[in-house]
């Protein structure tokens, strides 16, 4: 794929360059969860808001909100296509055909639109901060997660690239496909390591993503698995990759009447979930409220599933805790799978498919470090294009809060006094884990 970005970056000489062109631009995961809710939860409403973790960066200095909403308003007009919808409704997605249902792709189709939104500059210990809010059926803000995180994401690359020039701007692309490389060759070296691309949300650009997943296509052949990124799928022929999130717990876990079913309802997800879904789409995400104690209660028809995705735990503990768990219900781990995703960049990869080898079937989701890694590049030697921990997350459903305990404290989410409620429920005990990065 061959594509001049300095020059690109440099001629900026039109009205509005959309950053989001197709609806299928977004995460896999959030198509088959989508599904979900218009199936199971089609009144449900929420509020879910786009927030930025790393403070030191103020991005109410970097975009202008008029921008930003242009790039909204642009998004909130695209349709699903023809074409789209056939290639969704006749593509194999992990060995199964007809994955999602005439009915629902009859919805996507005429009925699908995306919720009202809100763009607020934050004061107080948020000051410069950006954050938007989306409220409505749940069918209409959930989506809007990695839409709004791939505008904020890329407007914060276009401010940074706006200041220099087309020599440096092409040193920049320079180092930074030199980086690329370096990686790629590590990988190249050793035989049976699988990864995928799983960084829209927080990518340096759509054509860079978009060069990355075909630069890891040509180069490493059968190690990489495909893309969570749907249009690129589609467009390059790749498999479709993902599952689920966290939102799926959060959500149910607020819509319980007690604690009771609180505790009940990570489990309930599940019951839910695989009413629609089978096969490799299995794959629980138990950290919501604790992958410890999600283990120790959980029913043995849940050590049928066919993996565990881990997002925020050290995964070489989470591994083994698997693993084990796996061993104690009778199951064969060499059969199931593992998949980490938290932070991941080349040398953890390594590490983990070492470790892992011929115990359990290992893969990693490689995102933002692949797709926004221009740490060291920047010809001014500046920091303006390092990645950012940027988030969406569920804040309620029904009015009523929702909350995300992680194994990673600095990642629990939701109102301080129902994070220690949940705590309670679950019995978690989150550590203070390593600082978060991406």
């Amino acid at each position: 794929m061959q594509v001049n970005f300095a020059e690109r970056a440099h001629n900026h000489n039109w009205k509005l360059d959309p950053i989001v062109r197709s609806l299928l631009d977004t995460d896999f995961y959030k198509l088959l969860m989508l599904q979900f809710i218009w199936k199971n939860f089609p009144q449900a409403h929420v509020t879910s808001e786009v927030f930025n973790r790393t403070l030191t960066v103020k991005l109410a200095e970097h975009i202008p909100i008029d921008l930003l909403r242009q790039q909204m308003e642009y998004v909130r007009g695209l349709r699903f296509r023809k074409s789209e919808l056939i290639w969704l409704a006749g593509n194999t997605f992990y060995g199964t055909r007809s994955i999602f249902e005439p009915a629902f792709l009859d919805w996507l189709e005429h009925g699908f639109k995306l919720s009202d939104y809100e763009i607020l500059p934050l004061n107080g210990e948020q000051e410069g901060q950006l954050m938007l809010r989306f409220s409505g059926l749940w069918s209409e803000v959930t989506m809007w997660e990695i839409y709004a995180l791939a505008l904020v994401s890329e407007m914060r690359t276009r401010s940074a690239l706006a200041v220099l020039s087309e020599l440096e701007l092409d040193v920049l692309y320079a180092r930074a496909k030199t980086k690329l490389w370096d990686k790629i060759e590590r990988l190249r070296t050793v035989p049976g390591v699988r990864l995928s691309e799983f960084g829209t949300r927080r990518r340096h650009s759509f054509l860079w993503q978009e060069y990355v997943v075909v630069a890891l296509r040509t180069s490493l052949g059968a190690s990489f698995t495909g893309s969570s990124n749907t249009h690129l799928a589609y467009k390059h022929d790749l498999e479709a990759i993902g599952t689920n999130a966290h939102e799926l717990p959060m959500a149910l876990a607020a819509l319980a009447n007690d604690d009771a079913e609180v505790h009940a309802s990570q489990y309930r997800v599940l019951e839910l979930w695989q009413q629609s879904y089978g096969g490799e789409l299995l794959v629980m995400l138990p950290d919501t409220f604790g992958t410890t104690q999600f283990l120790e209660g959980a029913p043995d028809w849940v050590a049928d599933w066919t993996g565990q995705r881990c997002d925020s735990k050290d995964p070489l503990i989470a591994g083994d805790e698997y693993i084990a768990w796996l061993t104690k219900h009778g199951r064969d781990a060499r059969k199931k799978r593992f998949i980490a995703s938290d932070g991941l960049d080349v040398e953890q990869i390594l590490e983990l498919h070492a470790y892992f080898n011929e115990r359990i079937r290992f893969s990693a989701g490689w995102g933002t470090l692949l797709t926004n890694d221009f740490r060291g590049c920047h010809p001014r030697g500046d920091d303006a294009l390092e990645p950012i921990s940027l988030v969406c997350k569920l804040k309620s459903v029904e009015g009523r809060p929702a909350v995300k305990l992680s194994d990673n404290l600095r990642k629990a989410t939701g109102p301080p006094e129902e994070i220690a409620r949940y705590r309670r429920v679950f019995g978690s005990e989150a550590k203070d884990g390593s600082a978060i990065l991406v």
